[in-house]
Parts: structure tokens; sequence; C-alpha cells
């Protein structure tokens, strides 16, 4: 692996894992559309891929991102699921939302455990990947299709949200002047965003927050992107796409702490030899990549949705279809 190659699929996979384009797919495709010795040396579909333990470094440096961002969200969910266990308790925001992050994350943990190999030797080809990537767009577009139907036979929308939950409960990003009550505004402060939007979040049914949850086996198919299919889940279930977007983020962070950190010994073994360096500098590149990248989507999805992503997700996929075919 050269240098060249580890910065950008570094800097690549930091952008593409929070964003819902999946980074799995981009880290395939790549090194596919460019041949030659990008397609030799970045191969993730062998059994024995120094490649994979270099995603893997990549992985730890993306949760890492995020707790860094979440930081004083980590702190308040990590003391609520420890105040639960020691008073055998599940009362106050944090309590409940660590509980709802800890059964979320069971599903996908053994659906990992027991299906990543397969997906992974099977199908991390170039044209299966395209082909899902194709389809992570239809799924983004239909999800919100369904959503803009669901507002329509529902409450009106204001900045593309219901005004029933507009920022009076804090669902507005920082600065965003919003209505919070009949002719009056306000805005959001970036102090009290966060805990609210937790309120919300931890306001769900245990049922619905695992399904949504539960999105994330999808995403084990590379081109599925893994905050794309959790938000397009949670528009479903009637979330925001600013709460949709931190609740797949939260759940994220453990699903990918966990795969990175469970094949973290191969970095020491043969699987790493020759490319130690190559992983510091793509898992440097792909937690600032990561940071940048959750900081950025937190606002966006304020006022914003999945349409673009979603039609950036048939172009490419359907593109390289093609590519592959007339090559």
């Amino acid at each position: 692996m050269s240098w060249v190659e580890a910065a950008v699929v570094g800097a690549l996979q930091g952008v593409a894992e929070l964003f819902p384009v999946s980074s799995l797919g981009h880290s395939i495709l790549l090194p596919a559309v460019i041949g030659g010795s990008w397609a030799r040396d970045l191969d993730v579909s062998s059994p024995e891929s120094p490649y994979l333990a270099f995603i893997v470094g990549l992985h730890v440096a993306t949760a890492l991102a995020l707790v860094i961002y979440f930081w004083r969200d980590w702190v308040r969910i990590v003391r609520g699921l420890v105040s639960s266990v020691v008073r055998r308790e599940v009362r106050d925001v944090d309590q409940r939302l660590a509980w709802l992050l800890v059964l979320g994350t069971i599903p996908v943990g053994i659906s990992g455990l027991l299906l990543e190999h397969t997906f992974r030797t099977v199908l991390s080809k170039a044209v299966p990947t395209a082909a899902f990537l194709l389809f992570n767009g239809l799924i983004l577009l239909g999800g919100e299709q369904l959503r803009r139907r669901s507002n329509n036979r529902g409450a009106p929308v204001v900045g593309g949200r219901h005004a029933q939950g507009a920022a009076a409960e804090g669902s507005g990003h920082v600065g965003e002047e919003v209505e919070v009550g009949e002719g009056a505004t306000g805005y959001i402060d970036e102090r009290v965003s966060g805990p609210a939007s937790d309120a919300r979040l931890a306001g769900q049914g245990v049922g619905r927050a695992v399904l949504i949850a539960a999105a994330q086996i999808a995403a084990l198919a590379p081109g599925i992107s893994r905050s794309g299919i959790t938000m397009v889940a949670g528009l479903r279930a009637g979330l925001s796409h600013e709460d949709a977007a931190r609740f797949s983020f939260l759940l994220a962070t453990p699903v990918i702490a966990a795969a990175g950190l469970l094949k973290l010994g191969d970095l020491a073994g043969p699987l790493g030899d020759g490319i130690r360096g190559q992983i510091l500098l793509g898992s440097v590149l792909s937690g600032v990549g990561a940071y940048l990248s959750v900081r950025f989507l937190t606002r966006y999805f304020a006022t914003r949705s999945l349409r673009p992503f979603g039609w950036y997700c048939v172009v490419v996929g359907a593109a390289c279809l093609v590519w592959f075919a007339v090559r």
C-alpha cells in the first residue's frame, strides 16, 4: 500500500463513514475504477486482506472522532447507564437513552459477528457494490418521499420539520431562528439543543428504537450506508431529520468502535507488516475527516434532507455499473 493510497482512502473513509453514501462502498469502488496497482493493493474481499486491516484502523479513528465530538453527551449517557445499573432503575432521560443504545446495538452486533466475513468475501466486489450503492440512493430518495407524504397528511412543516416538534422543544439547529409560539420566534442555544434532542429520542418506545437500530444490519452489504439506512428508518418512525441523524451517530459509535477494536490485533500481526505507517497516516486523516463531517452534518440535517445524497448514490452507482460493463 502506497502512502498516496493510504492518504486518499483515509480521508475518504472519514467523510463517507458519516455521510449517507457508504464508506465501505467507496473503499471498494475507488480502487476498482482507478484499476492497476490500486485494484491490486486495495482488495478488501480476500480472506486475509491487509487492506481490511487498514480499514479497521480507520474505523477506530472514526469512532474516536465521534466520541470527541459528542463527549459531553457520552459522559451523560455513560453516567446514566452506570446509575441505572447501580440503582436498578430507569427513570431519567440519560438512563433511558443509554439502555436504548445498548439494546439497539445488540442486533447489529450479533449479525456482524455471524455475517461480516460472508458478506465481505462474497459481496465486496466492484459490480455488486455499485449495485448496492445505487440501491442505497433509491432507499434515501424513497424514504424522503414517504416522509413528505406523511407530512402532507399530518402537521404542517416548518423548516423541514413538523411545527409541533419545532424549536420550543429544542429541535432546531444552533443559531436558527424558529417559531416557538404564535407570532413569537427564538434561537436555539448549543448548550440545550443536544439534551433536548436526547429527551425526544429517549421518549421513543423500546421496540421502535431497536427496529431503527437494527436497520444498520443492512450496512453489512457494501454500498449500503449505515448512517443513511438508520436515518431513513428513523424518518419512517417519525423522527425529524436532525433527531434521526443524531440517533444514527450515537448508534454508530459503539458499533464502529467494536468492529475496529475486535480486529485491532490484526494490525500487530502479519497483516500490519509494512503498512503501519500508512495506517497511522490514514487514521489521522480519517479521524479529522470524521470530526469535520459530523460537525457539518449535525447542522445540515437541521434544515435539509437526504435527497442530494440519494441522487449522488444513484448517479455514481449507475456510472460505475456502466464503467465496469464497457471497460
